[in-house]
């Protein structure tokens, strides 16, 4: 069965300072978050109905409005509040929430200094990013032919909409030739990430992941870091030539969205969901439900 469309849902949004009801929580045709891609956003997760690393979530969509010259008209801690405000009016445990920061209707035209900020937050069902058959047995991904750009060319530590453009793209070819995602490349022709998560690899007992400098050092990239780290286990964050994947025993991906997924192939390239990533997996599932303290 389809999904429900996201603008006829029930429910609750916080847009602009307060609660609205779902399908009355619109924009105007006009806005220029739409025509020019000033808007930030983040996906963040509810696990027992509390937001995991809300506080770095918000920090970082702060950064985010900045890096693209747009002043929050909340304090981090009134965001903070409003996505605690949307997980109640839910009443869900397990959820997917998404805060977003965009230029309003004032101004159409690349220059938009006089425009409104715009502020929401939505929270909604979503289980899993990928399946849980597909996560058992690792999912298969392919090469995109679209590239991460140079830290000279965009915003890359802003979480910024504008620059998803290529990762749809790159996910709908995937998708098309019976993959679950892409694996892209940088400008140099380094490792980078998938569409929307960090990749990591395992060579003996060895984690090996692609230097973040040209695309976001994820929040959830960070704590699985930081959770092999406290089982001595090495992290070794490098430059990462695509012919290196040859000498990889594992490969998994790690996002909000993705939590941390098993990946079985990219391309040609063969791995094997292994026992470093299922404990990874493992500790990380019990770290966001608080299991681990």
């Amino acid at each position: 069965m389809a999904a429900l469309p996201f603008d006829i849902r029930d429910g609750f949004i916080w847009m602009d300072g307060r609660l609205q009801h779902w399908r009355d929580a619109k924009v105007h045709y006009l806005t220029h978050g739409l025509h020019y891609g000033s808007c930030v956003f983040e996906g963040q997760r509810v696990y027992n109905g509390k937001v995991f690393a809300l506080e770095e979530h918000t920090a970082r969509l702060f950064r985010s409005a900045e890096l693209l010259d747009m002043r929050v008209p909340f304090t981090q801690a009134e965001i903070n509040n409003a996505c605690r405000q949307v997980v109640d009016a839910a009443g869900l445990k397990d959820a997917y929430m998404r805060p977003a920061v965009w230029r309003g209707s004032n101004v159409m035209g690349v220059s938009a200094q006089a425009s409104d900020i715009r502020v929401a937050v939505a929270v909604w069902p979503w289980p899993s990013y990928f399946s849980p058959e597909e996560r058992a047995k690792g999912i298969r991904l392919t090469l995109a032919k679209w590239k991460r750009p140079s830290p000279e060319t965009i915003p890359c530590e802003a979480k910024a909409a504008g620059l998803y453009m290529i990762c749809t793209l790159s996910k709908h070819e995937a998708e098309r030739d019976g993959y679950s995602d892409a694996m892209m490349l940088d400008y140099r022709g380094y490792v980078a990430e998938a569409t929307g998560a960090n990749i990591f690899f395992v060579k003996n007992d060895k984690i090996y992941t692609p230097t973040p400098d040209c695309f976001l050092n994820g929040i959830t990239r960070q704590t699985v870091i930081r959770l092999a780290r406290e089982r001595q286990l090495e992290v070794i964050e490098k430059h990462i030539k695509p012919e290196e994947l040859d000498g990889f025993e594992q490969c998994f991906l790690t996002g909000s969205a993705a939590e941390v997924t098993p990946v079985s192939e990219i391309g040609d390239w063969k791995f094997a969901v292994g026992d470093i990533t299922k404990t990874l997996m493992e500790d990380y599932a019990m770290h966001v439900r608080g299991m681990d303290t």
